[in-house]
């Protein structure tokens, strides 16, 4: 299965879910969005494999959603994927994109509706916690 991952490495549940994917035997394309923000055309596709808006994925707390005024619900759709392309801090992470789908891994417990059954059960996460896959 192929298996991707928008990563950012200082955020620690995007650590945990690339540790979990290695973990389960995959070998992810990482994508530090950060570093090659995605385009319009990738972001407004990947929101719709995901059935999601812009804003379902849009980090509210980071200063430039405020600066941008990025909270007036005049907005189109195209305005806030074109803001979170110029300033890829607002997309939410971490988003795996598997042959099942794409998700966004938050809570952490997501990334397994795109996993085959063979991803590992338990996982224990960098702070001591253990995940378990739902049932």
């Amino acid at each position: 299965m192929t298996v991707t991952i928008w990563h950012n490495p200082r955020c620690s549940t995007s650590r945990n879910a690339l540790a979990l994917l290695k973990a389960s035997g995959y070998e992810p394309e990482i994508v530090e969005y950060l570093k090659n923000p995605p385009t319009a055309e990738t972001l407004s596709s990947l929101l719709e494999t995901m059935q999601l808006s812009a804003r379902d994925i849009m980090r509210s707390k980071e200063a430039v959603y405020s600066e941008l005024q990025l909270d007036n619900a005049e907005l189109t759709e195209a305005q806030l994927i074109e803001a979170m392309v110029a300033n890829p801090i607002l997309i939410n992470r971490p988003i795996v994109i598997t042959d099942k789908g794409a998700v966004l891994c938050r809570p952490l417990e997501q990334i397994y509706s795109v996993l085959d059954d063979n991803a590992v059960a338990e996982f224990e996460k960098e702070n001591g916690d253990i995940l378990r896959r739902p049932n």
